[in-house]
């Protein structure tokens, strides 16, 4: 199973990363730098959620209702002549139900790192947040999941089982950020990839290489 900053690498990834750029005319390197720090914590958070029995039938009636993967099927399409309000108000319903109240740290802490201002980066969230559920409505059709345990599993294989306690903790401190701003500071060194042992790979290793362009 693929992890999620792996996808983005792909061709998928790619064509994700430049329609979504194009969509929200933001550039293509800066909305690449939101999505590898968006995507893990937007499917930690899930991870969470899906973590009591109502979360996670929650997530498997969306899946299978309405995220199944087939928005994937014409990315051409979604992104060629401007992306479709109603994918907006979508990606606006499934972000304030996934983070709550958490919403606007995290696009904060997101922002300050990569160079943007909240309301871009809320921008290319609610366009990606689609995506990123017909991501896992494709993996979950593909793995046959079907009750609550395969789903944690899917979303703890999807974000990488080897994780680093640096990344761990960084996805766990921006979540439990209170929207003051005050997270900013204490993950400011995972997120670029500055403890030891953590520049070679995974979240902080690739959002320090982003950066380090």
């Amino acid at each position: 199973m693929a992890g999620i900053l792996d996808l983005l690498n792909s061709d998928l990834g790619k064509q994700i990363v430049s329609g979504v750029a194009g969509s929200t005319g933001t550039d293509s390197s800066k909305t690449g730098s939101v999505l590898t720090m968006a995507l893990p914590v937007l499917m930690k958070a899930m991870e969470r959620n899906a973590s009591t029995p109502e979360g996670a039938q929650s997530l498997q009636n969306a899946l299978e209702k309405k995220h199944d993967g087939s928005i994937l099927d014409n990315l051409g399409g979604l992104f060629g002549g401007g992306v479709d309000e109603s994918v907006k108000q979508d990606g606006a319903g499934i972000l304030g139900h996934i983070l709550g109240a958490k919403q606007s740290g995290v696009e904060q802490v997101i922002g300050q790192k990569s160079g943007l201002d909240a309301g871009s980066v809320g921008n290319i969230l609610k366009v990606a947040a689609p995506l990123l559920m017909g991501i896992l409505g494709k993996e979950k059709k593909q793995n046959n999941v079907s009750n609550s345990n395969d789903l944690t599993s899917l979303l703890g294989g999807m974000l990488g089982g080897n994780n680093t306690k640096n990344e761990q903790s960084f996805l766990e401190q921006i979540l439990d950020s209170d929207g003051d701003g005050s997270v900013v500071d204490d993950v400011a060194g995972m997120l670029l990839g500055g403890n030891k042992g953590n520049s070679g790979g995974g979240i902080g290793g690739m959002i320090g290489g982003l950066f380090g362009k």
